[in-house]
């Protein structure tokens, strides 16, 4: 198999040239620098494995020419400035359940193929020297080219949260996996509950982010059961759609549809971290309100009605239980709510004004974002892209793209009318804004006039 060329930077070339005249028997690039530089992809990240010092070692042949960082001494662990770590191989002893139940040792006289054993996949376990020659014991390399995410060996199972590593690596690369990584997945499923929310988010995070095919990853999550235990995800199999808007099938292939197309546009429209992030958990639980409302009428056709509503809360425990940012919860509930088919109605300034403050902290292009991805999701969009595409221009001619009108009527104008600074401000501000939503009000010199003709009368 032909080895690529491989052009470490000058900083890590110069490291791993430290290292080896201070006497290491080796020095690997490994983990995700490696595996991304065969999947074409770029990195700011290097971790470097050091065979043949200790730590001490280690730290006095870097000091003089770099600042090291012993933060990560328990594992290891040398930080070189902000992205570099180097560290020595070292062996996990499994005590109890969850990731924090093994001993670590360090042991500079591992070999790599020990060391490696520990990682959790084949294409994480590649190891790669300065002049590019591989050390891969677990054909890792092979892997990436059959696109394969494969466990390493039993040590997979120390640490649970592999399983949503795996989600996001699947998501990410489009890879597909083995029956005994399944398997293994399976086998910890009992240990979820030692997980902390931080990291069960950190690795959804990166499915929204980085996933560029979300609902592989997701189908990973169905077939290792994992899907059990995010609840309302897992109520969407199964749940029955009207066959004349929804060919695809149930409520989940639909959300894996919207998912898709969430990260496309995501693409297309270059959205920053933040903004991805909201989308996706948008379009992730989008419709977690069909569950509990759908029903059969009496005409035989399934409906689920309010559904947009009741999803807004149940989107709110299943995102809460991860203990996400405040401000991205917070952006991404109204977008849920507010997905249910308003874009059917005619785009009046007027509603268009009040969408915008519904959406808040959210906003109208999100919204759009959100619903084209929804209708995409149906194999059969029909005129739902050119109704979105009115209500988005709409918005943008009037300011509202981004975010809601502000309030043209201040209480400092009340306070030059003669009014007294106070409560008694706040319904006269209520009201006028308000009225600046539904055009009756539309500038400064408008809204004065009608607070002096309120407060005379």
């Amino acid at each position: 198999m032909p080895i690529m060329s491989f052009r470490p930077t000058p900083k890590t070339k110069k490291i791993i040239e430290l290292l080896l005249e201070a006497g290491a028997a080796d020095c690997l690039f490994v983990g995700g620098c490696v595996r991304d530089h065969f999947l074409g992809n770029k990195t700011d990240d290097y971790d470097i494995e050091v065979y043949g010092l200790d730590y001490d070692q280690i730290v006095a042949a870097l000091a003089p020419g770099f600042k090291v960082n012993l933060v990560g001494q328990s594992f290891g662990t040398v930080k070189v400035g902000r992205n570099v770590d180097v560290s020595i191989p070292r062996r996990e002893s499994k005590w109890g359940v969850g990731h924090t139940g093994f001993t670590v040792e360090t042991d500079p006289a591992l070999t790599p193929e020990e060391a490696f054993g520990r990682r959790d996949f084949t294409v994480n376990a590649i190891g790669m020297r300065l002049d590019g020659s591989l050390v891969d014991p677990y054909n890792g390399r092979e892997d990436i080219e059959r696109k394969i995410l494969r466990a390493t060996t039993e040590h997979f199972c120390e640490d649970p949260l592999r399983v949503l590593r795996g989600m996001q690596f699947i998501s990410r690369f489009g890879f597909t996996t083995d029956s005994r990584t399944l398997q293994l997945s399976r086998k910890v499923l009992p240990e979820f509950d030692t997980l902390s929310a931080e990291r069960v988010w950190g690795e959804w995070v990166k499915w929204a982010v980085k996933g560029k095919y979300p609902a592989k990853g997701l189908r990973f999550l169905e077939a290792t059961d994992w899907l059990l235990r995010f609840t309302e995800l897992n109520a969407l199999r199964g749940c029955p759609q009207n066959p004349l808007w929804h060919p695809e099938g149930d409520v989940f292939a639909h959300t894996l549809l919207v998912c898709n197309e969430a990260a496309k546009i995501a693409e297309q429209e270059e959205l920053n971290d933040e903004d991805r992030t909201v989308l996706m958990f948008a379009a992730l639980t989008h419709d977690f309100g069909k569950p509990s409302t759908t029903y059969c009428n009496a005409q035989g056709q399934w409906r689920s009605p309010r559904h947009a509503e009741v999803g807004g809360e149940f989107a709110e425990t299943f995102l809460q239980r991860m203990k996400p940012p405040t401000r991205i919860l917070e952006r991404i509930i109204p977008l849920v709510k507010e997905h249910g088919g308003v874009y059917r109605k005619e785009a009046t300034e007027k509603a268009v004004r009040r969408l915008s403050v519904r959406l808040e902290p959210a906003n109208i292009r999100l919204w759009g974002a959100m619903c084209r991805a929804d209708g995409r999701g149906n194999g059969n969009p029909d005129d739902r892209e050119d109704a979105v595409v009115s209500w988005l221009d709409l918005a943008e001619e009037l300011g509202v793209l981004e975010s809601s009108p502000k309030p043209v009527l201040q209480g400092r104008d009340l306070i030059e009318l003669g009014m007294e600074p106070g409560k008694d401000m706040g319904p006269i501000l209520k009201e006028a804004y308000e009225l600046q939503l539904d055009g009756e009000i539309t500038d400064s010199e408008s809204a004065v006039a009608w607070a002096k003709k309120h407060i005379e009368t």
